[in-house]
């Protein structure tokens, strides 16, 4: 399946979240996390941080030994990686076609970010071509059935579409057909004391930003107000849950 992806549109909206990325991407560090596990400890001596954002995980990987090279389309979110020293190298550049030779790395690595792909099959693509046989391809990926609190509120605002519609479960599963792969689902909810906490932690990591490069616009007091009534809460907190999806693919 393929969808229509302003790419420029994205770099710029990450290039934007750059500086203040990490104070809100608890998500990121929890979904790498899950998907560190399920690689239980396996070496990689070269690493592909594909989409790698400020570098966090791209400083895991270095600090467990691995030379990392670290790839993103946002050249804001590679000069934050690059002043970290997170990574040996930084490539700007888009998984759709990545800009290294085949059998170039031990493990490529994308945590939530091949959801920003035009086709996820040509990322997962990519990914397997730059990876050396005997080697591994783990991501993470955004799927359908995320935010459903964020989608209920704006109903009570309006009618448009104020988050990403993203892959099925069953269309990341045909996307992975034709490798060996294990995939593992998990739903993973964040709670913020109000509404703006919420909102100001999507934007923090870029994910108020359309696929189609269309941007939400500033909320007026009387939106926030009807967004805080029709936002689903538990005692008193605000919700928002993600479907995240955690492949393991093997290169052959």
């Amino acid at each position: 399946m393929t969808k229509r992806v302003d790419k420029a549109a994205v770099a710029a909206a990450f290039g934007r979240a750059a500086g203040s990325y990490e104070r809100f991407a608890d998500l990121q560090r929890i979904s790498g996390d899950y998907l560190l596990e399920s690689l239980e400890r396996k070496p990689a001596g070269r690493v592909l941080d594909a989409g790698c954002g400020t570098g966090w995980f791209s400083r895991v990987w270095r600090a467990r030994g691995s030379e990392v090279l670290a790839l993103d389309l946002s050249r804001e979110m590679l000069l934050q990686c690059q002043q970290t020293q997170s990574a040996h190298q930084c490539i700007e550049g888009d998984i759709e076609s990545i800009p290294l030779p085949s059998e170039t790395v031990d493990l490529a690595w994308s945590n939530l970010a091949v959801q920003w792909c035009s086709s996820l099959h040509q990322g997962l693509a990519e990914l397997y071509r730059v990876t050396k046989p005997g080697g591994s391809v783990a991501f993470t990926t955004l799927a359908s059935g995320s935010l459903p609190e964020l989608q209920q509120a704006w109903l009570g605002v309006d009618e448009r579409p104020h988050a990403n519609k993203f892959l099925s479960v069953g269309e990341v599963e045909h996307a992975c057909r034709p490798w060996r792969t294990a995939l593992t689902s998990r739903t993973i909810s964040q709670t913020f004391p109000d509404v703006m906490s919420a909102m100001r932690s999507l934007k923090g990591v870029g994910a108020t930003h359309l696929h189609d490069g269309r941007k939400n616009t500033l909320m007026t007091r009387g939106q926030l107000k009807r967004l805080s009534e029709a936002w689903p809460q538990h005692e008193g907190q605000y919700a928002l849950s993600w479907q995240i999806i955690f492949g393991v693919i093997e290169r052959d």
